[in-house]
């Protein structure tokens, strides 16, 4: 195991590359890719950094010179032969080649496009423009340096004892809240802490230290390359980047309407069982879920992400019921800004109800709070900003984490009969 305060404390080389491989990324970003691949390669789309926490000024923390560095690695980077091999030859969600030939050929050809960056007010304004399949692939490397650079500056300068300290308490926390985890009965978690991990081999760790402690309980790693590398389960399904292009791409209100249930049509063409899961909370879960098409009924399962988690999994139940369906053989996955006293208070009202599953992120891969005020995590994310030139609109059951052009707004919340919800507060 690395010693992971040692590797931190001797970090006097030129470059230590944050993101060392194409598949350190999360393993919904490869199966979105395959579905952009197959019908929207020519699709051009404009993605951006978003802090949403405005107080930290990322760039009166982070050196442009570090951040440029660690980004144009990343564009040196090609799949190995092995990780080739992985993709081509691992069984994933019980079914062999889930990846076409012709795309994991694609991927290996891939390279990393241009990058575009300024700073404004104290933050960074990071974009990507081209080929909606490529620019897709910058989302999770970018996160994960912009974050693991932060907590690289606040841990410079300190000495060797007080950061075997700081990982040691780090490391008792993270296991004191496995050790809870580890009463839930038929308890059902994965690492999805990819995005805005405290380092890759922080998260490396708490995979192991799940692994170890959680045993099948734990059902593996939104991480590909750690997916590889510790020979556990990649995981994940889809995210709002997929309705959020498909309705800027719509022509006219009634095309628009229409579109989260066209993303999920050509999905259920690319995959099928525990991926056929609905997110369906990009414009509002209660309108989506009552227009739903009749073929939606039969899906696997919903991942409740924005709403207020038990109101959520309350409607997808009663969703379940009003459709003739028995929600004791549906899944959901909760996911949204999770720590043990959610997975706790959730598991002990759905376990039983419904087939149930956690997505532990952010405060699994980087809860340091109460150490130090530097390392504590922020809510940043990198979001699809454009389609071929047309602003791309998100509104979300949480009206904090709306995006868009207010006029694109207000039509989306007309077009999806949008009620206003009362924002919640976001933490990661």
């Amino acid at each position: 195991m690395v010693d992971i305060a040692t590797r931190v404390y001797n970090h006097d080389w030129k470059i230590d590359p944050i993101v060392r491989s194409v598949l350190d990324t999360d393993f919904y970003k490869l199966l979105m890719a395959q579905t952009i691949y197959r019908r929207h390669r020519r699709d051009q789309v404009t993605f951006g950094i978003h802090n949403r926490t405005t107080t930290v000024k990322l760039a009166d923390i982070i050196d442009s010179g570090m951040l440029r560095e660690q980004l144009d690695h990343v564009r040196t980077l090609s799949l190995s032969r092995g990780e080739s091999t992985w993709l081509r030859g691992n069984m994933f969600y019980g079914k062999r080649q889930m990846f076409s030939p012709d795309f994991v050929a694609w991927l290996e050809e891939f390279r990393f496009p241009e990058y575009h960056l300024e700073r404004r007010s104290g933050q960074y304004e990071l974009t990507f423009d081209g080929p909606w399949i490529e620019t897709t692939m910058w989302e999770i490397p970018a996160l994960a340096i912009i974050n693991e650079l932060r907590s690289r500056v606040a841990l410079r300068g300190r000495g060797k004892f007080e950061l075997q300290v700081l990982y040691a308490r780090a490391m008792t926390r993270v296991w004191e809240k496995i050790e809870r985890l580890k009463k839930l009965e038929g308890l059902r978690v994965a690492d999805f802490g990819t995005r805005r991990r405290h380092s890759f081999l922080w998260q490396d760790w708490c995979v192991q230290a799940m692994i170890e402690g959680l045993g099948p309980s734990f059902l593996g790693t939104s991480n590909c390359i750690i997916a590889l590398e510790r020979e556990v389960e990649a995981v994940g399904t889809n995210a709002h980047e997929l309705p959020m292009v498909y309705s800027a791409l719509a022509d006219g209100d009634e095309e628009l309407a229409l579109a989260p249930y066209k993303v999920l049509a050509d999905w259920q063409e690319d995959y099928e069982g525990n991926l056929r899961i609905i997110l369906p909370d990009t414009y509002g879960t209660t309108d989506f879920l009552k227009r739903a098409p009749r073929w939606m009924d039969n899906w696997t399962g919903i991942r409740v992400d924005s709403k207020e988690p038990v109101a959520g999994g309350e409607e997808a139940i009663e969703w379940w019921k009003s459709r003739g369906q028995n929600p004791q053989d549906k899944m959901i996955i909760f996911s949204d800004g999770l720590d043990v006293d959610d997975i706790e208070r959730l598991h002990q009202r759905f376990y039983g109800r419904v087939r149930l599953g956690f997505g532990w992120g952010t405060l699994l891969t980087n809860d340091f709070r109460g150490f130090d005020e530097k390392l504590d995590p922020i809510s940043i994310v990198c979001k699809v900003i454009s389609a071929n030139g047309r602003p791309t609109v998100k509104i979300s059951d949480n009206p904090t984490k709306a995006m868009g052009p207010r006029e694109e707004i207000d039509r989306y919340k007309r077009v999806f009969n949008v009620v206003e919800a009362k924002p919640q507060p976001v933490l990661v």
